[in-house]
């Protein structure tokens, strides 16, 4: 079995200077590509559950159980973290379920209310060894901390993982939540101020609009967990778009949500190299 702490894979990659590649799970089929991604690279991955995706099931337990299901079976370290919840209640659930990460999104929140409540998920969940990821800023797209222009201010943030305990923290430094062109412009030099100024990890949400080559100079000027939901989400689609098309008589899901699930994880599987800063694969 192979479930492991996202603060082992994000550790060890903060340590070694490298990026790890933090997916979010839509349904089971992607959590089974998302694991097949980490096969085929042969690295560790983080599986997402957004407060948005337990919604969609109807609550979180389903898709959760289903997840670490898959996880417990997988060839190569796999964590499972909770992502973007603004309920405290939906943090004390996860960790109630197994979950070894939560992330307590407050960023939308005033400053003072986004340290008290960040700071009192973080005491409960530090209780049972669970790591947690904090917001600061706000992340476009949501309005949180990744909004146009919001950048994440180094010494606030400093102040903040101080004053909460947080383990990691998602900062604003020019992504935006829900792109589907990947023209989204980071902040480098704030990054690198970033990762001088704070002892945890920096986490990049709203990755999907970035393009590699952007993504690469993060890692390397100090940015960790990579987290993308959109991009995966458009292999996946546009594969059973294209299996449908040419066969308008299918009915059998699995005959399209197969394809669609290889295909994600092919572009997740080169997606963890690239955080990883590792050389790209020859074409054949």
């Amino acid at each position: 079995m192979t479930l492991v702490s996202a603060r082992d894979l994000v550790s060890a990659a903060s340590a070694a200077g490298t990026g790890i590649g933090a997916f979010n799970v839509i349904h089971l089929e992607t959590a089974e590509g998302l694991v097949r991604a980490a096969a085929l690279a042969q690295l560790p991955v983080i599986l997402q559950i957004s407060q948005n995706c337990a919604d969609y099931h109807g609550g979180l337990e389903p898709i959760a159980l289903a997840t670490l299901a898959v996880a417990r079976r997988a060839q190569t370290p796999v964590a499972v973290h909770l992502d973007h919840a603004e309920r405290p209640e939906l943090v004390d659930e996860a960790i109630a379920l197994g979950f070894g990460s939560v992330m307590f999104d407050g960023g939308a929140l005033p400053y003072d209310d986004n340290v008290a409540l960040t700071a009192a998920v973080a005491a409960r969940a530090h209780e049972g060894g669970v790591y947690v990821e904090g917001e600061l800023g706000e992340v476009g797209g949501k309005d949180g901390a990744h909004a146009p222009g919001v950048r994440t201010d180094p010494e606030e943030a400093r102040a903040f993982v101080a004053a909460t305990g947080v383990d990691a923290l998602a900062v604003a430094v020019g992504s935006s939540h829900a792109m589907t062109d990947r023209t989204a412009s980071l902040d480098l030099d704030l990054i690198g101020r970033l990762h001088e100024a704070l002892p945890v990890p920096l986490v990049l949400h709203g990755s999907s609009g970035v393009a590699d080559a952007v993504i690469a100079d993060a890692v390397r000027a100090g940015m960790t967990k990579i987290n993308v939901s959109t991009h995966l989400n458009g292999f996946f689609t546009r594969a059973v778009r294209d299996k449908l098309d040419a066969d308008e008589r299918l009915v059998d899901s699995r005959k399209y949500l197969a394809p669609a699930r290889e295909a994600l994880a092919e572009e997740a599987a080169r997606m963890l190299r690239l955080f990883a800063l590792q050389p790209a694969e020859p074409v054949s």
